[in-house]
């Protein structure tokens, strides 16, 4: 079941009793072990943020809050609440950021319980944890955790690559595995790697330097290295995956939307005994020169249904860089939309 629109509200704090509308009146008493301000947020950071995704109003005082309005905003505000609390209580603190996902997943599943979502603990690496943002992130992790090969497709900063990358290292470091494998198409292997400086390692370098950065945020930057050295990480191009078979592995392929249909057959059976695979890509990034189709995009006809394989899809509401990106990401699918239709109109025009 939805839940309903949110337009407005009047969220205040308040000393007294105030009148309440008979359509729904919900009450709750926060415990006094929890300090109000992580609830409300420093100067009531969090109350005002909620004024402008929740119709209910919500009065304040002391550790009793009264929310009043409509039923279905009321129900909605108590479980929004409700799921702040249980976050705190576990002893994490929350943000303006996580009070909005709250909000959002509150409000498109009753069902779902964010503090699930927003306290599973993926990895830990000096003093900073990893976790999902978003149900669909969530549902992307377990699919993982649920199955031998998945496939994660969505739109940049939707945490599709760095969650893969956290859950490689969670499997090397709890010895589900032996070694991590990222992989990455460098599609301009041919003129313009030749115009960069250096042996075809530095050439080719760039096009994995992402993979290097989630390296460093996951693991301490001096073990890398080592690691890469002894073999236990390796990341490198996607052609050298040609003629290999993986075990014990866990395999990362980032910006598959990259990879040709023969290619992404290539990757796929190298899949050997004891090992995952995440593939990961944007199929509206292609950049395959002369209009090639993609792997990334053709994959899915072909294996769709096929059981132990997930496809999971994250959009611009699971993008977890600055919220900007995800309003850029939301503007580009809706030109796109609107492009497509209008060509369409054209051809049926002619």
């Amino acid at each position: 079941m939805k839940g309903p629109v949110l337009t407005s509200t009047n969220i205040r704090r308040a000393d007294g009793a105030d009148d309440t509308d008979d359509q729904g009146v919900r009450t709750i008493l926060v415990p006094a072990s929890l300090d109000m301000v992580n609830l409300l947020g420093p100067r009531d950071e969090f109350l005002r943020l909620l004024e402008g995704r929740l119709d209910a109003d919500v009065m304040v005082r002391g550790n009793r809050i009264t929310l009043t309005g409509p039923a279905d905003a009321v129900e909605l505000a108590w479980r929004v609440l409700t799921e702040m609390i249980t976050i705190i209580r576990t002893g994490q603190g929350l943000t303006g950021e996580a009070v909005e996902r709250i909000v959002a997943m509150e409000s498109d599943d009753p069902r779902v319980h964010p503090s699930a979502v927003l306290t599973q603990n993926i990895l830990s690496n000096r003093g900073r944890t990893i976790r999902p943002k978003t149900l669909n992130q969530k549902r992307y992790v377990d699919a993982i955790d649920t199955h031998t090969l998945t496939f994660g497709v969505g739109p940049a900063g939707t945490g599709k690559t760095y969650l893969a990358m956290a859950k490689a290292v969670q499997a090397l470091q709890s010895k589900q595995v032996n070694r991590l494998i990222l992989t990455r198409p460098a599609i301009e292997a041919g003129e313009r790697l030749g115009f960069l400086p250096g042996t075809l390692s530095d050439k080719i370098d760039p096009y994995l330097r992402p993979l290097h950065d989630a390296l460093h945020d996951m693991l301490d930057p001096d073990r890398v290295p080592k690691l890469i050295t002894s073999g236990v990480i390796e990341v490198a191009p996607l052609a050298y995956m040609r003629g290999r078979t993986l075990n014990d592995a866990f395999i990362v392929l980032d910006e598959a939307q990259n990879t040709s249909p023969e290619q992404m057959k290539m990757f796929l059976t190298r899949l050997g005994f004891n090992s995952r695979i995440v593939v990961t890509g944007d199929t509206t990034q292609v950049d395959l020169p002369g209009g090639a189709p993609s792997g990334l995009r053709q994959v899915e006809g072909i294996l769709d249904g096929i059981e132990d394989i997930a496809f999971c899809r994250l959009t611009s509401h699971d993008v977890v860089r600055h919220r900007l990106v995800g309003r850029i990401v939301a503007a580009y699918d809706r030109y796109d939309t609107t492009h497509a239709r209008r060509s369409g109109r054209r051809q049926e025009q002619q």
